[in-house]
């Protein structure tokens, strides 16, 4: 009888297993399909990583958010441990989207048409004290992995004209890479599952 219940315990175990893995990937895939697109300019940083391969690692427009765009600067003047940061992007001119806001927790007021926001988290300790100094939220966009043998010919390229990346953002600020693009040209697509 014991043995039966180890069998069916283990099954039982397995199965939600797999369920938590399914709930995963098909947020990731939610975000992909239906998440509100974005286009930001990047700047090449590394190409490699002996473990997993060749990547970008991304250097984008809103990689540094000035203080003076933050509306809600906490009493302390400092970041506390794993500050959530929501950051209001509009849409340029140029199809590229930049930052116009920024607020610690969560943004007063809905995005309006032609906005959206992104949610990163900010490490301990920046000092919020100058409207000049900058803080480096992280978003969860900071690689994008690609071929092997691709890396080293992408950054150069990147060097001599605009690359960007695709986003989908989530109702909740949520980023995904869905892109990256050479110019108007998708060089390489993110699969949804």
């Amino acid at each position: 009888m014991t043995g039966k219940r180890l069998i069916i315990a283990a099954l039982v175990l397995g199965l939600v297993q797999v369920g938590f893995l399914s709930w995963i990937i098909a947020g990731r895939a939610a975000i992909l399909r239906d998440g509100t697109e974005v286009l930001l300019k990047i700047e090449p940083v590394d190409p490699r990583d002996l473990l997993r391969g060749d990547y970008i690692a991304i250097a984008n427009n809103i990689a540094r958010i000035p203080v003076k765009l933050i509306g809600n600067i906490p009493p302390g003047k400092f970041s506390s441990d794993d500050t959530s940061l929501v950051v209001r992007l509009k849409k340029g001119a140029d199809g590229y989207w930049q930052p116009t806001a920024a607020w610690f927790g969560q943004a007063p007021a809905p995005a309006g048409p032609d906005e959206a926001d992104i949610r990163g988290h900010v490490a301990e300790g920046w000092d919020l004290r100058s409207p000049d100094v900058t803080i480096a939220p992280e978003y969860g966009i900071e690689r994008f992995y690609l071929p092997e043998g691709e890396g080293m010919a992408i950054q150069n390229d990147m060097r001599v004209r605009p690359f960007g990346i695709k986003l989908a953002l989530s109702a909740n600020g949520t980023a995904q890479i869905k892109a990256l693009m050479d110019g108007d040209k998708t060089l390489f697509k993110e699969p949804l599952y």
